[in-house]
């Protein structure tokens, strides 16, 4: 505990949450090590202070430390900056230029956006990783390097290997050892810490007496998802010791940087290898909702208008309520916005048949309730009646676009696999 405390102090790192004191104790377990060590969190959570903790707690503490923004170099010259090049290797190449995996010899090189990393570079990396070599832009001579790499990424990594942007035995081999960074949303413990923090710290800077958040006013902050993490709350704290008169900041003072009504839903987006599978699982659960609030809409509208006909004859309709029946029924009216809410919810069908459960989740219904005959019968048949209005539609969509099925999907609201799939189903290929 004492050692943890030693580094927040030496490192300026404010906070107490669990995962982020994990995070910590893994870089100091690790850095005595050589193995290579990914830290995944989102972009503004800090991961640039874990590999500095490594480098310095390593026997490299006294060689070089080089820190390498892969985003920020253009695709063309990241070869060159990486590992080198000889004169004349390329147009503008007038002398041999050292990369910074010969640079870094025997010290540590911090990759920052590993993600962002050009496909044939990370082919030139994982050779480094495995082997200790390399060759300059241009050049035929292998030369060694003693490098210890420690990466960062904020993006969905087993996601970016699926749509093949990301090697994946590069990924295992950067991933020895993987730190996460927890946002700041789910640190809500630590976001008045780190204000005080700023507060003091720019106060200083700019000779000013240090911004003080009243109580309620620190209830606001926590509640609020900070998107942009750490970072972002630095900034308001440097942007309102500037700009604001009162030291004493209020819930009404701080909604003019921050207004609630703009906020993120705290939805976590966890980065990394183990996450993806459930992210997914969170924002279907949600669209499962918003389908089945638009079926039940829906059903409530037909059951109106209904009920309207049927009193035709008592009672005279007026014209709003007879455009409504118009709209609904009319074949006419079938756009393809509401052509691409069928076919959207069809497309999820097998998933609700598949998981239960979800729905129960999203609509606090039993997914297999007990019905009476009649309402079995009903639900099959306004089930055909669905089906034989998604068959139409297809059929008017790929008639005026000359069977062009991108065009057709396009026009429908859908993808051009659900298209596939209905033509198929509805053995429109002839």
């Amino acid at each position: 505990m004492a050692e943890l405390l030693s580094i927040k102090n030496r490192f300026g790192i404010i906070g107490n949450h669990p995962m982020l004191n994990r995070g910590l104790e893994k870089a100091m377990q690790v850095a005595p090590t050589d193995i290579s060590v990914l830290v995944v969190g989102e972009s503004g959570v800090g991961k640039e202070f874990i590999p500095k903790i490594i480098h310095a707690e390593s026997r490299r503490k006294h060689q070089p430390y080089i820190v390498v923004n892969c985003g920020a170099i253009p695709e063309g010259t990241i070869d060159s900056e990486l590992f080198g090049h000889e004169k004349g290797a390329f147009t503008g190449a007038t002398s041999t230029r050292k990369g910074y995996f010969e640079v870094a010899d025997r010290g540590t090189i911090f990759l920052d956006e590993v993600g962002e990393l050009p496909l044939p570079t990370q082919v030139r990396l994982l050779r480094v990783l495995e082997s200790g070599e390399f060759m300059k832009v241009g050049s035929s001579q292998v030369q060694k390097t003693d490098v210890r790499i420690v990466a960062a990424t904020n993006v969905n990594m087993m996601k970016a290997i699926e749509e093949g942007k990301f090697r994946e035995d590069l990924y295992y081999r950067l991933n020895t050892v993987q730190i996460d960074i927890p946002p700041l949303r789910e640190r809500k413990g630590d976001i008045h810490l780190l204000f005080r923090k700023f507060a003091i710290d720019f106060a200083e800077k700019y000779r000013m007496p240090e911004l003080k958040l009243m109580p309620e006013a620190v209830e606001y902050l926590e509640r609020y998802s900070f998107p942009g993490n750490v970072r972002q709350l630095r900034n308001l704290v440097e942007q309102m010791t500037v700009v604001e008169h009162e030291r004493e900041i209020g819930t009404q003072k701080l909604s003019e940087y921050i207004p609630m009504h703009v906020q993120l839903p705290a939805v976590v987006n966890r980065v990394g290898s183990g996450s993806s599978q459930s992210d997914f699982g969170s924002e279907r659960e949600i669209m499962y909702k918003i389908l089945f609030d638009m079926r039940n809409d829906l059903n409530d509208l037909k059951a109106l208008t209904s009920e309207l006909i049927k009193n035709r004859n008592s009672q005279e309709l007026n014209s709003q309520e007879k455009n409504l029946i118009d709209r609904i029924y009319s074949s006419e009216s079938k756009g393809s916005a509401a052509a691409g809410s069928f076919l959207f919810f069809d497309s999820y069908s097998q998933d609700l048949q598949d998981s239960p459960a979800l729905i129960t989740r999203a609509t606090g219904e039993d997914p297999h309730p007990t019905e009476d005959i009649v309402e079995i019968e009903e639900t099959s048949q306004e089930s055909l009646s669905l089906q034989n209005n998604e068959r139409e539609l297809i059929l008017k969509a790929l008639e005026k676009h000359n069977g062009r099925r991108n065009k057709a999907a396009d026009e429908l609201g859908i993808s051009q696999r659900t298209l596939y799939r209905k033509i198929k189903q509805y053995n429109l290929d002839s």
